[in-house]
């Protein structure tokens, strides 16, 4: 006789970023909170590194006042750098006194930053100790789901030890490949941009001051993100595959060399810091981000170029309106795994995800060249949107998260 499978309120699968922070649905900050579990084929506790990896995040302002809602700021925030500035460059390799055409400070977002840096280990470290503090979580780590069902009145998700535990409700963050997403016959739309984005943390010899910068090069954005300490910065770098792979390829000396051409003199001499990372760019969205006991969150609902670091942001927007949709169901004593229950989820978040697509594809195929006429009208539309304050204004306000009908963890509140 089968054992009979573990049952929680809800299974997350996966235990990046984006899967931890959707035990929002456990956390303190819900009047109402569900049991959970955990999934993961590696252990989270193993993300959180002594040293740097070369990875860290944007943590827009939204995003900070969610995280705040959820109890673990306060933690992140002796590790967060406030970006006090942007400063937007168009320009070429080996070109001197690239001009800053467009430029947001922090008067532009209600006298305060619009997001932090945040290296990722320090992310991962708190939501992992927030998790294993909370007494209505169970971590499933360790081993991978090596089965899925989605039928009935309940999802169940075999692990790989034989293990069996069931649900009205499983949560994919399980990655751009996701088995779940895959198993249930979702969809998706998308394609190769056949660029790379390098991921590095830096060392400069002069104080970044908190300004971020992206330049944009012929080969994709070269943007240059401050860290704390103020010597610090990580690199979201578009190259071309091939470009890439010859990077990746140079020893230390050259990589840096080829950082310099591309960083300029303002920052005066760099150095790399910690490991460099590469993996191919692409658009990928999922058609339906809900199923049968299954709704999709993170990059298993979409993948996107980094070009407006808003990746893991995102991810947090769609954690915010599905713990908000599933809780109120929970609460109401309805089934919060039910199809209509995960619809309004999706038609919550399709409009953002597709509309911040769009804007991510359409800047990356302007900017992306070297083209003398479209170089010309972008800066010229750079310089102009520069000179309108409301404007600047507005667009800080989307880059922050802050605009139009957000749920309740988006407004810092409980769900």
């Amino acid at each position: 006789m089968a054992a009979s499978p573990h049952r929680y309120d809800a299974i997350v699968l996966g235990a990046g970023l984006v899967g931890m922070a959707a035990v929002a649905l456990a956390g303190r900050h819900a009047r109402t909170p569900l049991s959970v579990a955990l999934v993961d084929a590696r252990a989270p506790e193993g993300f959180a590194t002594a040293q740097a990896d070369g990875r860290a995040s944007a943590i827009a302002e939204s995003s900070r006042r969610m995280l705040d809602a959820m109890g673990v700021w306060d933690a992140i925030a002796p590790n967060a750098q406030p970006i006090e500035r942007i400063e937007v460059l168009d320009g070429r390799l080996d070109e001197p006194g690239r001009p800053v055409l467009l430029r947001f400070d922090e008067a532009t977002f209600e006298n305060a930053p619009s997001a932090h840096m945040v290296e990722n280990r320090h992310l991962y470290r708190t939501l992992y100790e927030a998790i294993a503090a909370s007494p209505t979580v169970t971590l499933k780590t360790g081993q991978a789901a090596s089965s899925f069902a989605f039928d009935g009145a309940l999802a169940r998700i075999g692990l790989a030890d034989g293990t069996e535990l069931a649900a009205p409700l499983v949560v994919a963050a399980d990655g751009r490949n996701s088995p779940a997403r895959q198993a249930a016959a979702l969809a998706t739309v998308g394609w190769s941009y056949e660029q790379n984005g390098l991921v590095a943390t830096v060392e400069h010899e002069r104080a970044h001051g908190g300004v971020a910068v992206e330049q944009f090069l012929p080969a994709g954005p070269f943007a240059i993100l401050p860290l704390p300490g103020g010597h610090h910065s990580s690199l979201v770098w578009t190259e071309k595959a091939a470009e890439a792979e010859r990077l990746m390829a140079l020893d230390d000396e050259g990589y840096t060399r080829e950082l310099q051409r591309r960083f300029g003199e303002r920052l005066g001499a760099v150095k790399p810091v910690g490991p460099r990372h590469s993996y191919p760019l692409a658009m990928h969205v999922a058609r339906d981000y809900a199923a049968p006991r299954l709704a999709l969150i993170g990059d298993a609902a979409h993948v996107l170029h980094p070009l407006a670091g808003l990746g893991f942001n995102l991810g947090l927007r769609d954690v915010a309106a599905l713990a908000q949709e599933v809780v109120e169901t929970a609460r109401l004593g309805l089934d919060h795994g039910a199809l209509d229950t995960l619809e309004r989820y999706q038609r919550w978040r399709r409009f953002d995800t597709l509309k911040v697509a769009a804007m991510t594809d359409g800047l990356n195929r302007l900017f992306s060249n070297d083209n003398p006429l479209l170089r010309i009208l972008r800066d010229q539309g750079l310089a102009m949107v520069d000179h309108i304050g409301p404007l600047k204004g507005f667009f800080m306000r989307q880059a922050a998260g802050v605009e139009g009908s957000q749920p309740r963890l988006l407004a810092g509140d409980p769900v």
